[in-house]
């Protein structure tokens, strides 16, 4: 009888051992979700959304106090410098700043039409020059300027457009179809974001490339891109100065586009419905661009901020959390109001890295893995200082086991639901189901997949290396006021305060539904940081082939 009592009296020492480190293991986790406090986010976002911090915008006074700021939260939290010995890492940028008083010149065989900068169009350079110009350029329309070997489609076939001016509709033809056979249906490409297509118009010699925006494909209005695209443009810089970029680029408005048609004999809305079908064949227009562009060309030096907490066995190994710091500065030339805040976007997310970062530091135990992180310069311009990490990593991309982007979080409640931004794209969307369900929560797709919102912010950069990285969203259905009530919120931001400076906080935000998001992502990254398997991305992903190349790589 004993010999058979020795073994289930050690595998109820064992049982008893597993449920008490199991009960130490939650109590630690609940103490350090519990130090993600309200009133702590809300501190944070007040100072980086504050007139005192100038809108943030990069190589600017208002870097200067938020890279600092950041630096000093970070140093009192107790991590330690990300990059070296050093919490920044530096990126090299130039801005550009067009003169304004430049209008777009389109001559046909009768009439000549001038287009203002600002209202009708917005334009501007990426090569590092004091001016840069179009002189007669013949215009051509290539439908959605896209060449994509995989879906059968090229815009540019059977036509030269070296030395032209390309004009392009915004999104791809699948969202102009809602027909699911053709690229991703309603959901928006890569072939649909403004800047794969200024690269192509590149790549086949373009000198000059104009998209023509609409509120609907673009998912933004006018108003967007005025305040997006005008004053100091900042940019990464290529070895050859960027020469390699076309002359010109930039939007027009439609009403614009419609006069340049009209003026070609041709109507718009006809030739947009033939450019959406298979076997479209550009179209020249038979009149002439010409545009002078005087430039104010200033180098600078802006910078991302990293800090981390070495993991306790396997520090090598790295979980990063990530945001933009940075929004569009100040206008001197608006009336009244003149700073772009950015609250939401992206203060919100900002200040949510240090509420992570406190719940991190709050742990007992710290995890297995390190957890690094990194609030990038840039985003606004393009994605440019996560862009630069991507190529300039701190830390070995094999040992970057996932990434987790924090781009505007919730200010409208508490949800019933989370949204992914790229749903079903890695094994990421299991972690945030499985943290969603302890907070008795769905996980959905993005509601408006046709918006490009993944290659939108700054998790793409990593995505684009390899990074199996996660962009959740605040969730459609709100726990009090149903889902259509939350819609009307996000189109009233989207249509009165996005990239505008009446992007700043307001008495009515509730932070609830942030609290409970910050909430998931530490779970997220807790139990990644905690476990030795590498997530990957889902067989098919555009990302998975990278991933797997730099981890057999590694091996």
């Amino acid at each position: 009888m004993k010999s058979r009592a020795r073994p289930v009296h050690r595998f109820l020492v064992f049982m008893v051992t597993l449920v008490i480190a199991a009960c130490g293991r939650d109590a630690q986790l609940d103490s350090a979700l519990d130090t993600i406090h309200l009133d702590d986010l809300l501190a944070d976002i007040q100072v980086l959304a504050s007139d005192e911090f100038e809108g943030r915008a990069p190589a600017s006074p208002g870097e200067e106090k938020t890279v600092n700021y950041m630096r000093s939260e970070f140093e009192k939290l107790g991590l330690e410098p990300g990059n070296g010995g050093s919490y920044f890492q530096e990126v090299p940028l130039v801005s550009i700043t067009a003169d304004p008083n430049t209008t777009l010149l389109v001559r046909g065989s009768g009439n000549a039409h001038r287009f203002r900068y600002g209202d009708e169009i917005v334009v501007w350079t990426k090569r590092v020059v004091g001016s840069a110009a179009i002189n007669n350029s013949e215009m051509v329309f290539v439908g959605y300027g896209i060449v994509a070997p995989e879906y059968g489609w090229d815009d540019y076939e059977g036509i030269d457009v070296r030395g032209k001016t390309v004009v392009m509709l915004v999104n791809d033809p699948g969202f102009a179809t809602q027909d699911s056979s053709l690229f991703n249906g309603n959901a928006m490409t890569y072939y649909g974001r403004w800047t794969y297509k200024y690269e192509e118009a590149a790549r086949q010699g373009a000198a000059g490339a104009l998209i023509v925006h609409e509120t609907e494909p673009a998912s933004y209005p006018w108003g967007t891109v005025q305040g997006s695209w005008t004053g100091p443009q900042f940019g990464l810089v290529a070895g050859d100065n960027n020469m390699s970029r076309v002359a010109v680029e930039g939007w027009v408005t439609v009403e614009s586009a419609r006069t340049v048609f009209q003026e070609s004999g041709l109507a718009y809305d006809s030739l947009k419905a033939v450019a959406a079908q298979p076997g479209f064949s550009a179209v020249p227009l038979g009149v002439t661009a010409s545009l002078a562009l005087r430039n104010t060309v200033v180098p600078s030096t802006s910078r991302n901020v990293l800090a981390v907490i070495p993991g306790s066995e396997r520090p090598d190994e790295f979980i990063v959390y990530m945001s933009h710091w940075d929004h569009f500065g100040v206008d001197p030339s608006l009336e009244g109001d003149q700073i772009y805040n950015g609250a939401l976007d992206n203060a919100t997310g900002t200040a949510g890295l240090l509420e992570l970062a406190e719940a991190f530091m709050a742990l007992e135990t710290r995890p297995a893995r390190s957890i690094l992180f990194l609030a990038v310069t840039a985003e606004e311009q393009g994605l440019l200082g996560s862009a630069y990490y991507g190529t300039n990593p701190v830390y070995a991309l094999e040992k970057t086991v996932a990434a987790i982007n924090m781009d505007a979080l919730n200010i409208l409640g508490s949800m019933n639901d989370v949204t992914v931004i790229g749903y079903g794209y890695s094994e990421l969307d299991d972690y945030l189901a499985d943290a969603a369900r302890k907070q008795k929560r769905s996980v959905v797709p993005d509601a408006e997949p046709e918006a490009g919102y993944y290659y939108r912010s700054d998790h793409f950069s990593l995505a684009k290396v390899g990074v199996p990285a996660l962009y959740a969203g605040e969730g459609t259905d709100h726990v009090e006021y149903g889902p259509e009530w939350t819609q009307q919120k996000r189109d009233e931001y989207r249509a009165n305060h996005y990239h505008k400076p009446s992007d700043e906080y307001r008495s009515d935000w509730d932070l609830t539904g942030a609290i409970d998001d910050l909430r998931l992502y530490f779970r997220i990254g807790y139990r990644i940081a905690s476990e030795s398997s590498f997530p990957n991305w889902r067989d098919g992903n555009e990302f998975k082939a990278t991933r797997d190349e730099i981890m057999g790589g590694a091996n």
